[in-house]
């Protein structure tokens, strides 16, 4: 049995498995490929065999991966919203941040999953996701008077999405940023903002 650091067996596991989903993720953005458990093993730490008692096969750790970004990319998502001079200046807080997010490579980890196990259970899993880092958008258009919300939301991340493909270019975020905000203050100035947010 392997020796204990922590102070019990539970703590353990956690910090065995936070290391190996940080090693995960750090040869994803390095790669942008799926890593194998060997590779992750090797950038913890860790014997090969260790990585089986937290994962059973790749797809495994890359679900798991999953379910770590997505609280934190909420998280961020929220803060920038909240921290929006007003209601209608959160719709570009959201933009920004999800964009922001996308360029350090939280993304990389949803796309690989795409790219190894596509089938009906992680698109259900995708949409899900999408609906929830959504719903504070939705909430803030809704706010602000627009009509039809889930729709105008749903033009909102096309944008988004348009610009975080501008970054697989040679454009810098501050660059897309700078596009993004272009199209999007326009809305957000008519909604009563200020179409001006903090960069993280």
């Amino acid at each position: 049995m392997p020796r204990i650091v922590e102070p019990t067996l539970v703590e353990h596991r956690a910090a065995r498995e936070r290391a190996l989903l940080d090693a995960a993720h750090a040869l994803l953005v390095e790669t942008g490929e799926a890593p194998g458990l060997a590779e992750v093993a090797a950038r913890a730490g860790l014997a090969r065999t260790s990585v089986y008692q937290y994962f059973g096969s790749r797809q495994e750790l890359l679900q798991a991966m999953v379910r770590d970004v997505f609280p934190r990319w909420t998280e961020r998502v929220t803060s920038a919203m909240a921290a929006a001079g007003s209601t209608a200046d959160q719709v570009l807080a959201y933009a920004v941040a999800n964009l922001e997010l996308v360029a350090e490579g939280a993304h990389a980890v949803g796309s690989a999953l795409a790219a190894l196990e596509p089938g009906e259970l992680l698109d259900e899993q995708a949409a899900r996701m999408h609906r929830e880092i959504q719903e504070p958008l939705v909430r803030a258009l809704a706010d602000v008077g627009v009509a039809a919300p889930e729709q105008v939301a749903e033009l909102v991340n096309a944008v988004v999405h348009g610009a975080t493909l501008q970054l697989d270019g040679d454009r810098s975020l501050d660059d897309v940023v700078r596009t993004l905000t272009a199209v999007i203050a326009p809305m957000v100035r008519e909604l009563g903002g200020t179409g001006v947010v903090a960069r993280s």
